[in-house]
């Protein structure tokens, strides 16, 4: 893998990342009809009119194209993309999830076994990765349920990776990698918010979960490493886990589309325009990111109780908007 490229290549290639984001948003925006890729509004949608979707193959695009340009190992973005134009045709077709799960694993399974790490995996930490991985990618999926919430957060998550690898002094290659998937997730947001003329689709944001999965276990030098890492997407995961912890609890049937998660409770329920919970959500993640590398330097310790704290914090916070929504609804409903 090659360690660097010069600062004009850097830039050519940086532009073209962020023109692509937008480019395959407007592309798809343009000739969805065609193509089959309309997103119709259902009782569990939160938008209203019917939206084109599948608008993330720019990112997808702007990946491969600086993978290839980069030298990135082949097993490291041959997955990703392959798993890419599976949910892009996903996007169209509406697969189930036994369909796409072995998909998944498969590209999963692939990337960690061929990956070079500086440690040999176990079984149970094989096992383990490839979990991780497939597990990131579907809860980015499951979280990009509102204008630009998935967009913002790629520009940050990618952001912060790019930053660690450089402090990190790591490969310059995904330094410059992780930039690109950045910008293009920025190009990609004006067509997304303040209101959705494309939404990103699988094809989008089951990538951005894979990508962002596979550069933790590939940049991760140590167990701390790769808990602070994972932490750039904190509150996908904490929104995440907390409600499907609500909806077990429920009974639910966890394959079945929902609206329980907290940033749909905001922007549904309590009627918080989509742009304002996204940007929330991004604010949230760049001051967890941020703070964790800082405390990760006074040590190991320090870092996993200032997650905790967050955690604990984030749950609190969760019960205590649920409950007062939930409060809010039956009143309004007593008055109709």
């Amino acid at each position: 893998m090659r360690k660097a490229i010069n600062s004009v290549e850097n830039f050519v290639l940086y532009t073209a990342c962020l023109i692509l984001g937008g480019a395959g948003a407007w592309i798809i925006g343009k000739f969805a009809p065609q193509l089959g890729l309309v997103d119709c509004p259902n009782e569990r949608s939160s938008h209203a009119v019917p939206t084109p979707k599948g608008g993330g193959i720019g990112i997808g695009a702007a990946f491969v194209l600086s993978s290839l340009v980069l030298k990135i190992l082949i097993v490291f973005w041959l997955p990703a993309t392959l798993l890419a134009l599976f949910s892009f045709f996903g996007d169209k077709f509406e697969l189930s999830p036994k369909f796409r799960l072995p998909i998944q694993f498969i590209a999963a399974l692939f990337f960690v076994q061929l990956s070079a790490f500086s440690f040999q995996p176990s079984a149970f930490s094989l096992f383990f990765l490839v979990v991780f991985i497939v597990g990131t990618a579907n809860f980015y999926n499951f979280m990009d349920g509102i204008n630009g919430i998935a967009g913002i957060t790629g520009v940050v998550a990618f952001g912060l990776l790019a930053f660690f690898a450089f402090l990190s002094k790591a490969d310059a290659s995904f330094v410059t990698l992780a930039i690109c998937i950045s910008l293009s997730c920025l190009g990609f947001l004006p067509f997304n918010m303040p209101t959705a003329r494309v939404f990103m689709g699988d094809v989008g944001s089951i990538l951005l979960g894979f990508v962002f999965a596979a550069m933790v276990v590939y940049l991760s030098k140590s167990l701390i490493d790769f808990i602070c890492l994972s932490a750039f997407l904190f509150p996908f995961y904490a929104d995440e886990l907390t409600t499907m912890y609500i909806r077990l609890r429920a009974g639910e049937n966890m394959t079945r589309p929902h609206r329980r998660h907290l940033y749909q409770v905001l922007a549904n329920e309590r009627r918080i325009p989509h742009w304002k919970v996204s940007g929330g959500y991004g604010l949230f993640q760049l001051l967890i990111g941020i703070s964790v590398l800082l405390a990760k330097s006074f040590g190991s310790i320090m870092a996993l109780s200032l997650l905790m704290v967050y955690f604990a914090g984030f749950v609190l916070l969760t019960i205590r908007l649920r409950s007062r929504t939930a409060h809010l609804t039956a009143k309004a409903q007593r008055k109709t």
